[in-house]
């Protein structure tokens, strides 16, 4: 789960909320970002779902989260990781309750 495939990357200018995936917000096209320090490079799949994301600071990836979901759109699991820590991968029965952290 550590690789993405996707088919469109959008960028924002940040993210917020509690509950996973986060909200993302600030959309804009890449060409905005050339003189931000920090920004978020969205993965999306064909059918518009956030497959993960990179926190951007000063051009290396500071956070990086991947999700997998259930048939019925809740997130099954999520891959977090950050720049100097070790990963965490929560997991999510089908009504979005965490069940496991390995």
């Amino acid at each position: 789960m550590s690789g993405v495939e996707t088919d469109e990357c959008r960028y924002f200018v940040s993210h917020g909320g509690v509950d996973l995936p986060p909200i993302l917000v600030g959309a804009t096209d890449a060409a905005a970002f050339s003189h931000r320090n920090t920004f978020i490079r969205a993965h999306f799949d064909r059918a518009g779902v956030l497959k993960g994301f990179d926190k951007v600071v000063y051009g290396e990836v500071e956070l990086a989260h991947r999700y997998d979901y259930h048939d019925n759109g809740v997130i099954r699991r999520a891959e977090i990781s950050g720049f100097d820590e070790e990963a965490v991968a929560p997991r999510f029965d089908e009504a979005g309750i965490r069940i496991a952290r390995v």
